[in-house]
């Protein structure tokens, strides 16, 4: 989430270090603002020495040498004295340094039954969510301005419905749960694209006919409503799929998990220069298939689990068993599973029982005797005498 926060921090900034890139002699605007713009990248070169490797994934993934190295050197820089420990972990972890390490591939979760279920959820989720962001971005903005450029009132409207996002996300997230979070702001989106696409067209064919100006106006001012409502919604799916995606992937594939939510959403965003090259031809069948993946994904967000409160998932054992919650509580589901062990051993004395026995097979000579003798012949039986036997009676 914080992550999020400096994205939009980072877009905020943008027009500044393009106006300043402007001015730059003997060069093109575009390829110094490209520079610029990859410039910082170089700072993530010395990443690898300074960020230490996840410490559960370590552990996770059975390096307990590497383990008990990062755990000594943490305690070495807390200054606290490993020998006094009370709780044994690092004596437990002595007992397991001879353990060979154990990698897990993102394709191993293709042998799970539902892990990768909720990942290509959240993956449709993150490429409906941007690519459906940039629909109501294009509705927003103003038919007259040029069809390759963003004026500047549009950008910084833009970037500032993503920081409202950001901040109405973590109360949210925080009140609703995750589910109940991604599959509110999902509805959302899809009513703001439904009504933007059905209910202009009906304000234009069934109502001010007449009236072109005020009919163009109201159209106006719905399309630009809707548009903010979308993109508020719809930016705010995109960064919780990519924040659920993290809670429910277990540890040993987290970050091929994420891998995919990032380039499915990478992939949505790939949706909003395609549609510039080819000068805006399919615009509103582009929002209407999208539209369409909206409620797609408002059914398949039902089979989802709720991470909030849970344990992170460590192994892909874990994460299978990280399923949704059923809608019955847990004692009531109970009741409906546990089957009841009677005592029938005593019914075979009683009287009724025999009568019962006896008319049975009353009842069944009756029947057999109405049978034909070829077909009992035909189904296995045979003929002694007169008696036609079946199935040994």
């Amino acid at each position: 989430m914080v992550a999020s926060f400096l994205k939009v921090g980072g877009q905020l900034l943008m027009p500044g270090v393009a106006s300043l890139c402007r001015h730059w002699p003997n060069g093109d605007d575009w390829q110094v603002l490209q520079i610029v713009i990859i410039s910082p990248f170089v700072l993530m070169l010395p990443y690898v020495w300074i960020f230490p490797e996840s410490l559960r994934w370590l552990l996770a993934t059975q390096h307990y040498k590497r383990s008990k190295a990062m755990m000594l050197r943490i305690a070495r820089k807390n200054q606290v004295d490993t020998t006094t420990e009370p709780s044994g972990v690092l004596t437990e972890l002595e007992q397991e340094l001879h353990k060979k390490p154990q990698r897990s591939c993102i394709v191993k979760m293709m042998s799970t039954r539902n892990l990768w279920k909720n990942i290509v959820v959240l993956c449709v989720n993150s490429l409906t969510g941007y690519g459906i962001h940039h629909c109501f971005a294009r509705s927003m903005m103003d038919p007259e301005a040029q069809p390759t450029a963003l004026c500047h009132t549009d950008y910084y409207t833009m970037a500032g419905i993503a920081v409202a996002t950001c901040v109405a996300l973590c109360p949210a997230v925080g009140l609703m749960g995750r589910r109940g979070g991604l599959l509110t702001f999902m509805i959302i989106t899809a009513l703001a694209s439904l009504l933007q696409l059905g209910l202009l067209n009906l304000i234009g064919k069934y109502s001010l006919r007449h009236d072109t100006v005020l009919r163009d106006t109201l159209n106006r001012k719905f399309s630009v409503a809707f548009s903010i409502i979308g993109m508020f919604s719809s930016h705010a799916v995109s960064t919780l799929s990519i924040f659920f995606c993290a809670e429910i992937t277990p540890t040993v594939i987290r970050g091929g998990g994420l891998g995919l939510v990032l380039a499915s959403a990478g992939f949505g965003m790939l949706t909003a220069p395609i549609m510039e090259l080819h000068n805006q031809k399919g615009y509103f069948l582009h929002h209407v298939i999208f539209a369409c993946c909206t409620l797609l994904c408002i059914i398949c967000l039902l089979l989802l689990p709720e991470p909030r409160g849970q344990p992170l998932p460590e192994t892909l054992a874990d994460g299978e068993t990280f399923t949704r919650q059923t809608l019955l509580h847990p004692g009531e589901q109970h009741l409906l599973l546990v089957k009841y062990e009677r005592d029938y051993s005593r019914v075979h004395d009683t009287p009724l029982h025999l009568t019962a026995t006896g008319g049975a097979t009353a009842a069944v000579a009756t029947a057999l005797a109405a049978v034909p003798a070829s077909y009992t012949l035909a189904t296995g039986g045979e003929v002694i005498g007169n008696c036609t036997i079946a199935n040994g009676v």
